[in-house]
């Protein structure tokens, strides 16, 4: 299976306004005890681990293990961070697919510059990646989102990515008047497409005992061959 066939639907839960904590730390201690399994929640994070493990004897490809943290620099300086998935490695660098008029679609036209991290927990592994950032020429992404589920890529022309959204029924809304528009192919949005990320610096972290953790980083060369040092932990 290639990475770009890496995919699967989100169905474990929701969240309604309502739910909302009025402070927002008071939503991340809420969720932070259900990720970490706190007493009420261990029927849930039990769910979940034989859900993993029954992927495992499949053979299955671990949920998400193309996830991968991309971090933009707005035009003010300010960084922000989200998790998008890895769909694609060559020898030019890493690509991933976005709607360009989002918030880190406007950070990258402004700043090409941008890292990514990849976490394998049961691994105990690391790998940082920085570098620019350059559109996909428009025929792979074509050619990707012709490759996606019909569910996504209408959804594709349903959201306005990081803009304000009054409800959760106005963004369905706009999904099933994407679906009546296009009731066969689904056209690629021109507002959509891919990145690719040229590495200039990649860091490998292996997790050792007694924080001496084992670190490695290549650094491209004017030449573009790689320089690899071990560095401190």
């Amino acid at each position: 299976m290639s990475i770009a066939d890496l995919r699967r639907e989100y169905t474990i839960g929701g969240l309604d306004r309502r739910d909302l904590a009025a402070d927002p730390l008071k939503q991340f201690e809420a969720w932070f005890a259900q990720a970490s399994g706190a007493p009420g929640d261990r029927l849930r994070k039990i769910g979940i681990a034989l859900y993993k493990l029954w992927h495992a004897l499949l053979g299955s490809v671990p949920p998400d293990v193309n996830a991968m943290t991309l971090a933009t620099v707005g035009a003010d300086g300010v960084p922000s961070s989200r998790t998008v998935l890895l769909k694609g490695v060559d020898a030019r660098g890493f690509i991933f697919f976005t709607n360009y008029d989002s918030r880190k679609g406007h950070e990258l036209e402004n700043n090409p510059n941008a890292s990514l991290t990849f976490f394998w927990a049961d691994d105990e592994r690391q790998v940082c990646v920085a570098g620019k950032t350059s559109k996909l020429p428009r025929v792979e992404s074509e050619a990707y989102f012709k490759s996606r589920p019909r569910g996504s890529q209408l959804g594709a022309w349903a959201s306005d990515q990081s803009s304000v959204v009054e409800n959760r029924e106005a963004l369905e809304k706009k999904w099933q008047e994407a679906a009546a528009k296009f009731p066969q192919e689904v056209p690629i949005p021109p507002h959509w497409g891919g990145y690719l990320l040229t590495p200039e610096r990649i860091e490998f972290w292996q997790g050792r005992p007694s924080r001496l953790h084992d670190r490695f980083v290549y650094t491209r060369q004017p030449d573009g061959s790689w320089k690899i040092d071990r560095l401190s932990p």
